[in-house]
């Protein structure tokens, strides 16, 4: 299902009005390649080419370019197709290693040469076959990106002076590209994601920008162990979930294009990347992820304007159109060693998902003073309950259970660790802020919910009120509303007290009510 509707979603993507925004076609990838080297039909260097420019934040960040897709490459020696790293591409040793890279840059050459013939007689390749019988170290030293290029052994390819694309990017080698990455090498087998006969790709390409995996990328789908071998697939491990090497390539880049670092369809919620996306296009695939995500320090406010945009739709009838029936997918992803585990998957209807959403936040709703926030963020409900209100105390797992119950439906509890949080920082600090006491309250109405979907002798317990409910009869309930109207008198009898009954019996009374209720009393 979640392989089946990213490949849906690569497909509307590859055809997106906006050409930034298309994905690449099977067989080659989008690729930051922060230096090119320009050079002439004869192969002489005009110029190493730094692309990086400065982004809003003054950190420079390469041009992105279509390339023939990379090689997964492991511990071995392994060349991309006429883009690589500075030790690939020109032999030029940077860690001390110049067997190794000697190695490296004849495979990069073997690419090259393994072209077929057509491809070959292009300009470019002649250009760039050209260019490495002339070249030499002391012409590359002159440039002035030289140094920056070394030091970090980036990324670079080629482009012929004058051109806009690269060489790698001609139409005569992407072709070639294409059919090397469409060969018949693999075992053919029905793909579980399109149902087509099609040869099976045996290591998928990683997934990358998983907050906690590893920065060379990790797996959803990859096998390595004696125990997940069966049916004679033994050392062919993608095999046990056949997967077309179209369909391997679809999912695997559009949800890298999800993760991305600038994506406005990314949140993360504590250890869990979550991503969403519809199965078309809609005004509200980047807006619902404002409403959970953390707020802008250039705009706080986009999260609730996010949040009125979609209830605006709701009451106006908007949704109750074909608009509203749009499937929307929401998918958390954590990091498991060298692999990605799902946390939560959700495909619900835009008119679903809305109702879910709006239900959230009326279990939120709590009278609140003016500068509470109407609509507060997951973010600050997180921090609330964390220790000095600090992000780097959130419990990790926190966030996602709380998005997975929301998405879930009305009578699915919250976690239980964020009603003890909510309450053990009210304990600890002695102080029910606005955002702890609507925790408590969504907690505690999702439970009181969910026990009368259960069949059961007991009576339906209330819900508790936004603001104070006279009717309820809870004593856990008329005690609160006891200790607060006793608290009230005291510090009107006696302005200016140092410590009231709330500070010297609230810890108590949040464990041991009983007790603390004769003591009270006898005040």
């Amino acid at each position: 299902m979640i392989l089946q509707a990213l490949n849906d979603y690569y497909l509307r993507k590859c055809d997106d009005p906006d050409p930034a925004q298309r994905l690449p076609v099977f067989g080659l990838e989008q690729k930051e390649i922060p230096f090119v080297l320009e050079i002439t039909t004869e192969g002489e260097l005009v110029q190493l080419r730094d692309t990086r420019t400065l982004n809003e934040r003054k950190k420079k960040v390469a041009q992105t370019f279509r390339v023939p897709q990379g090689i997964k490459k492991t511990s071995g020696v392994a060349a991309n197709l006429l883009w690589d790293t500075l030790e690939y591409v020109l032999g030029v040793d940077t860690k001390g290693k110049p067997e190794r890279v000697a190695e490296q840059h004849a495979h990069f050459m073997a690419r090259i040469e393994a072209l077929p013939q057509s491809a070959r007689d292009d300009a470019g390749i002649q250009a760039v076959l050209k260019f490495f019988g002339c070249i030499s170290l002391p012409q590359l030293e002159a440039q002035p990106a030289w140094v920056q290029a070394l030091e970090a052994n980036a990324v670079m390819s080629f482009r012929l002076h004058g051109d806009v694309d690269l060489v790698c990017q001609r139409p005569v080698v992407v072709k070639a590209a294409l059919n090397v990455a469409t060969d018949a090498d693999a075992r053919l087998a029905m793909c579980l994601v399109t149902g087509d006969d099609a040869p099976v790709q045996r290591l998928h390409a990683s997934i990358k920008g998983v907050w906690g995996a590893q920065s060379s990328g990790a797996n959803i789908v990859s096998f390595n162990a004696r125990a997940f071998e069966s049916y004679g697939k033994a050392e062919r491990q993608g095999e046990n979930a056949p997967v077309s090497r179209a369909a391997a390539f679809a999912y695997t880049t559009a949800l890298n294009h999800l993760l991305r670092k600038d994506s406005g369809q990314r949140i993360q919620v504590g250890d869990a990347s979550t991503v969403f996306w519809a199965e078309k296009e809609s005004e509200f695939e980047a807006a619902i992820p404002n409403i959970f995500g953390e707020p802008s320090k250039d705009d706080p406010d986009q999260g609730v304007r996010a949040v009125h945009a979609l209830f605006n739709a709701m009451a106006s009838g908007k949704l109750s159109g074909p608009e509203g029936l749009t499937r929307f997918h929401v998918l958390g992803l954590a990091p498991n060693a060298a692999r990605i585990s799902v946390r939560f998957y959700h495909c619900l209807a835009l008119n679903e998902l809305s109702a879910r959403i709006l239900q959230h936040f009326k279990d939120l709703e709590i009278a609140r003073g003016p500068r509470d926030p109407q609509y507060p963020s997951l973010f600050r409900l997180l921090a609330a309950v964390a220790v000095q209100n600090k992000a780097d105390n959130i419990p990790p797992n926190l966030g996602g259970a709380i998005v997975d119950a929301v998405f879930a439906g009305a009578d699915v509890p919250y976690p239980s660790l964020w009603l003890n949080a909510a309450v053990g920082r009210c304990r600890a600090e002695q102080n029910v802020n606005y955002l702890r006491a609507a925790a408590i309250k969504a907690c505690l109405n999702r439970r009181i919910r969910r026990s009368s979907v259960t069949p059961s002798n007991q009576p339906r317990e209330k819900e508790y009120l936004p603001m104070l409910d006279p009717d309820n009869t809870t004593p856990a309930y008329r005690f609160g509303r006891l200790f607060a109207a006793l608290e009230k008198i005291q510090e009107e009898a006696s302005p200016g007290l140092n410590a009231t009954i709330r500070d010297r019996y609230y810890g108590a009374a949040s464990s041991t009510p009983v007790a603390v209720l004769e003591v009270v009393r006898q005040i």
